[in-house]
């Protein structure tokens, strides 16, 4: 399992205005949502968990370094948490910039808590989908690699789709050779359907041919 889905969802909320942060944090905490409030945007750069499941809510302004730039960052960095940004002085130039960096929301001061909070909620499940799709597509990737070379050349024909007796002709085997070798594949790679099995595997294979 992985257990990063699994712990309580965290809200990073940066802003250097301390009263923003206390508000906002005692807000977002009534909807059962845990806040790590931080005042110094390359403190959080440097010491946030990247593991943790949640989202980012991103002041524009702030001293030092802009929240774009902290944006441009954490998107370079590979950041997959959801980043909702915030300003009291927001233009369309700004927003269309946050947007196209990566952002998931852009909010303007003083927020509407009601916007904030079902923005939030809908990030972080949107984040805890993300994080089960990583974890089922790296799980399927271990499984893949534990597959035989002729185990992988048969799942190559089933994705195909190709019946046992072709794929038997096609590899010299017999069809009872063909059987237990699917029968395998089935077992090793978790499917409970052919439909499944191609579904979730077909993509990955395509990818594991290419490297």
């Amino acid at each position: 399992m992985n257990t990063a889905v699994t712990l309580s969802p965290t809200i990073h909320l940066i802003d250097d205005d301390a009263a923003v942060r206390d508000g906002l944090s005692l807000l977002i905490g009534t909807v059962g949502l845990r806040v790590q409030a931080w005042d110094n945007p390359l403190r959080f750069l440097t010491e946030f968990d990247r593991q943790s499941i949640g989202a980012i809510v991103l002041d524009v302004r702030m001293p030092g370094i802009s929240g774009l730039t902290v944006l441009d960052d954490l998107i370079k960095q590979g950041v997959d948490q959801p980043i909702i940004m915030l300003t009291g002085h927001g233009t369309v130039d700004m927003c269309r910039r946050a947007f196209k960096a990566g952002a998931a929301e852009f909010l303007e001061k003083p927020v509407n808590d009601e916007a904030l909070l079902e923005t939030l909620q809908s990030a972080v499940r949107q984040h805890v989908r993300t994080r089960q799709s990583k974890h089922a597509d790296h799980a399927a990737r271990e499984r893949y690699a534990q597959l035989s070379e002729r185990e992988r050349e048969v799942l190559d024909f089933i994705v195909a789709g190709l019946t046992n007796k072709e794929i038997g002709r096609a590899l010299d085997l017999s069809p009872r050779t063909v059987e237990t070798h699917r029968a395998n594949l089935f077992a090793k790679l978790q499917a409970d359907s052919l439909a499944q099995l191609i579904r979730h595997y077909a993509t990955l294979v395509d990818e594991a041919n290419k490297t």
